[in-house]
């Protein structure tokens, strides 16, 4: 893609109330705009960003036999009057009243209208366990909407829900739910813990959170010299040097950002909401559910804040926007610009996604810009070109090569195969 063509409004300062480090690169290297305090656009480097990480999702919940499906944001009150949650949910809701004067709100999450939508199907135990996923808009009302994407009031959320006949049935999927999400964010390239975690307004008998590291999260994680635990604060208040609870190890603190969390819901909508299935004796029984959330925004705001320089942004590979960045120093030089146009197509036909900046601005500018925005490889296209001759930069380690147009595509490839 040409870079000329690309909207990326890249920004020499960050505004005022950017005081975190990746709502700051965020905002500079033109991934995201906002338009009022806790809702922003994705920029279309951010989109793709966003896309890469949405692809992993996608591919490890298809591992695990779970669905998706696409619900409405728009929810009558009627649902969330069912399972109670009208009343307790408190100020976060968005609520809103149509033309005739009916109460809707934008969905935070989606249990009420899952289990409305599955419960007339799921009349038999033959037809469980069920598991169901979506990647969807939500909404809250945040009080205090900072830092970027990590507090917001709009923000992209995959969210999923499993139906079971029994508690061990969900035991058994919960689990390979903590198994995708160690696998989606490891490939994300997150630093993270899993915690034990505090149900809230979800309700349920258990649940864990995934926390990326990070000195700017909002919660704080008590967890073991020896690695055998792990918890947010909110369940085990635990002093630093304490006794670890399970008798191994002593206790730490660390801070996190909450990228996803899982929840053992137990019988509590189906309860509410009259859902129920014939076991195989033929008895009614409550269905038993689970769900299991996680930010594909925040993710992306965590990866920004977690692996950053001096200089920008340092995008794993798996999330990239763009695999190589080619870099056109003159581009009013034909030389450059043919020999740019012809990696280009080399760089295409080799499977790369290419990014080449054809703009008419200062090496300098490019560089820079280059930097800030994170892209793994940079081929610059510069003077050696009349020798054959371009120059290679790793931006995750900063080496730089100068390598033979004929020995490009190798070399790319076996440093691209080495990247993080």
């Amino acid at each position: 893609m040409k870079q000329s063509r690309l909207f990326v409004p890249t920004l020499k300062e960050a505004p005022s109330d950017a005081v975190i480090i990746s709502h700051q690169l965020l905002l500079r290297a033109g991934f995201i705009k906002q338009v009022a305090a806790g809702i922003y656009t994705y920029l279309p480097l951010g989109k793709r960003v966003l896309n890469k990480i949405e692809t992993i999702v996608r591919e490890e919940h298809t591992k695990i036999d779970c669905s998706e499906l696409l619900m409405p944001a728009l929810q009558p009150k009627e649902l969330w009057d069912q399972s109670g949650r009208w009343a307790d949910y408190g100020a976060e809701m968005m609520r809103l009243k149509d033309r005739h004067d009916r109460d809707f709100a934008l969905g935070p999450t989606h249990e009420e209208v899952l289990m409305t939508i599955v419960k007339d199907y799921l009349n038999s135990y033959k037809k469980l366990p069920l598991s169901l996923y979506q990647i969807q808009t939500k909404f809250r009302d945040e009080a205090r909407p900072r830092f970027g994407l990590m507090r917001g009031r709009e923000f992209i959320m995959k969210d999923a829900y499993s139906f079971h006949a029994d508690e061990e049935s969900l035991g058994a999927e919960y689990e390979r739910f903590v198994e995708a999400y160690h696998n989606i964010f490891t490939r994300c390239g997150l630093d993270f813990r899993m915690v034990e975690a505090d149900n809230g307004q979800m309700g349920g008998s258990g649940s864990h959170e995934f926390m990326a590291l990070a000195e700017v999260g909002e919660d704080t994680i008590v967890y073991s010299t020896d690695g055998d635990f792990a918890a947010n604060v909110e369940v085990h208040d635990l002093a630093v040097g304490d006794a670890a609870p399970t008798g191994n190890g002593t206790i730490l603190h660390a801070k996190g950002i909450e990228v996803g969390h899982v929840f053992k819901l137990g019988t509590k909508y189906s309860e509410a909401m009259g859902a129920t299935f014939l076991d195989a004796d033929q008895k009614q029984q409550q269905i038993t559910m689970g769900c299991y959330g996680l930010g594909i925004s925040r993710v992306m705001m965590a990866v920004a804040e977690q692996r950053n320089d001096e200089f920008g942004i340092v995008w794993p590979k798996a999330l990239a926007p763009f695999d190589i960045h080619l870099v056109t120093v003159d581009t009013k030089k034909e030389e450059q610009m043919a020999g740019t146009n012809e990696i280009y197509e080399s760089l295409k036909a080799s499977g790369f996604d290419v990014l080449v900046d054809d703009r008419l601005e200062r090496a300098g500018v490019k560089f820079k810009d280059s930097d800030l925005i994170g892209i793994p490889l940079r081929v610059v296209v510069g003077k050696g070109i009349a020798d054959g001759v371009v120059e290679v930069v790793n931006r995750q380690t900063g080496e730089k090569l100068e390598v033979e147009i004929g020995k490009l595509n190798e070399t790319l490839q076996n440093v691209h195969n080495n990247l993080s």
